[in-house]
């Protein structure tokens, strides 16, 4: 087992793990370690704990020191002179006259670097702007093209739940999600229904995928022919998820057919549940190709 703190350098970004030495560091507490980028300022959120071997990338950088007030101050300035920073890249990227979007500027906690991320619909030349920038700032410049996803990330927002983006809140890292899992919640498959703010399918979609995908393995799939508990054979109309009810035709007195409800467990019926394919309109597909384009996140790189 190694001793191990969690930091974070950024809301809801990707935490990452610290030694912490001799120091019994809490949750809620700002330290100063070293990145790949430098160093930089973060904010704990898991305190002095043990993990297993494995979960840690050696070699497991130290905790440089805990923030002291000196500290605090340089973070304040620095997010100060971000927004100074963002107002300048504007003044540039009009300049240059580039087809880009300025989504977030942000220094790293020693100055010796300053990041701009933006989104664009290719890829942009920004030779000239990063010469520009470069001679205002007197400091590396770096900037990142990033996704729809790490746009909403970053900017926030409200879902269409009415609760704020799970990505700008809480989620850390995006998850996959897929076409296949809105299909086995018995969602709607309207591109406009299962999209979230950033034009990608919802990351909640994956919330609840084991879930339904246990519950749908107990259930026949419509079209499939059942035996009912009272004698009666009948073509399954369709089904509840999560109540674990099914509606199936039946044929009585006289071959009259109705529908009836049952329990599952009032069915007999082969248990093996085969994979429907998703029958997908260009929309979707083209929504489905974005999600598969989309790759990782890129503002974390530490």
């Amino acid at each position: 087992m190694t001793k191990v703190i969690g930091v974070r350098f950024r809301k809801a970004g990707k935490v990452y793990y610290f030694s912490p030495g001799e120091e019994d560091i809490k949750t809620g507490q700002h330290v100063i370690v070293e990145t790949a980028r430098g160093v930089e300022y973060g904010y704990v959120v898991l305190g002095t704990h043990e993990v297993d071997d494995k979960k840690v990338i050696q070699p497991l950088k130290p905790v440089i020191r805990m923030a002291t007030e000196a500290d605090e101050e340089t973070e304040r300035k620095n997010k100060e002179k971000e927004k100074e920073a963002f107002k300048i890249c504007l003044e540039k990227i009009k300049k240059h006259d580039l087809d880009m979007k300025l989504i977030d500027t942000e220094y790293t906690f020693d100055n010796n670097k300053v990041l701009f991320y933006f989104t664009a619909d290719g890829r942009i030349d920004f030779r000239e702007l990063v010469k520009d920038l470069a001679s205002v700032f007197k400091t590396r410049i770096e900037l990142r093209q990033i996704g729809v996803r790490d746009e909403t990330k970053i900017v926030g927002g409200i879902g269409i739940c009415g609760r704020p983006l799970c990505c700008a809140s809480y989620l850390s890292e995006f998850i996959p999600v897929s076409i296949k899992m809105a299909k086995e919640q018995n969602l709607s498959l309207n591109p406009t229904k299962i999209s979230g703010v950033c034009g990608r399918l919802m990351c909640c979609l994956k919330y609840e995928e084991e879930t339904y995908e246990e519950l749908n393995s107990k259930l026949p799939n419509v079209g499939d022919y059942v035996t009912t508990d009272d004698g009666l054979k009948g073509e399954v109309h369709s089904v509840s998820i999560l109540r674990q009810m099914v509606k199936v035709i039946v044929t009585i007195n006289n071959d009259e057919k109705e529908i009836r409800d049952y329990k599952v467990d009032q069915l007999k019926f082969r248990p093996k549940r085969r994979r429907e394919r998703v029958n997908m309109d260009a929309e979707l597909k083209q929504l489905e190709a974005l999600e598969k384009r989309e790759g990782k996140s890129k503002l974390d790189d530490n």
